[in-house]
């Protein structure tokens, strides 16, 4: 590799929902200000409150589809009507610049990130136990009863296929303490990159 050439880091943090990955996430960034979040492109509408190009690239089905169509996308996925993925060309453009980049995507996005670039760190976040995942979820008020239980059976599949490929996993018990974990894990990382 050409010396003057700048690589950035991606990480990519997978964890069932109500693990608390966009916190850890949130928190790092403000610990270390060189990690910055990737923006994904959504086809929902936008809320008043949120900005394109911030919150998320707000697009059409239409322009999504072709965006799919070209390969355009690091990974995608259709949830309850919507498409959600992140596009390529922004993640390339920040990796050129050489920050660290956190990825919050599903296991199978992961999958698609890592044959795409090889040195990508991959992070799972575990709860302690699945109860004190459930109670998470109750407690975050945002699902129905039915749909909490669903994204707990969702939860176990996605930590079996985690295990297959995943390198690095922080149990989630102690916020403070898996902040820490994952801010030691990049560092490490990202040293490791610089000295090769």
């Amino acid at each position: 590799m050409n010396p003057d050439e700048k690589t950035g880091q991606l990480i990519v943090v997978s964890g069932p929902s109500g693990v608390g990955k966009g916190t850890i996430c949130r928190a790092v960034m403000l610990r270390l200000p060189e990690v910055c979040l990737s923006v994904s492109a959504t086809t929902r509408p936008q809320a008043e409150t949120e900005v394109d190009g911030q919150d998320y690239y707000f697009m059409t089905r239409d322009v999504f589809e072709v965006g799919i169509s070209e390969g355009r996308f690091l990974e995608y996925a259709e949830v309850f009507g919507n498409y959600y993925g992140t596009p390529k060309d922004k993640i390339d453009s920040l990796l050129s610049e050489g920050k660290t980049v956190f990825l919050e995507i599903d296991v199978q996005g992961g999958r698609q990130a890592k044959a795409l670039y090889p040195n990508a760190l991959l992070l799972f976040v575990l709860p302690p136990d699945m109860d004190t995942l459930n109670q998470r979820l109750r407690l975050r008020g945002r699902d129905t009863r039915e749909i909490a239980s669903r994204r707990l059976r969702e939860a176990e599949a996605e930590i079996d296929a985690a295990k297959e490929f995943y390198e690095h996993f922080v149990v989630n018990d102690n916020l403070k303490q898996t902040i820490e974990t994952v801010v030691g894990i990049i560092q490490n990382q990202v040293t490791d990159l610089s000295q090769a």
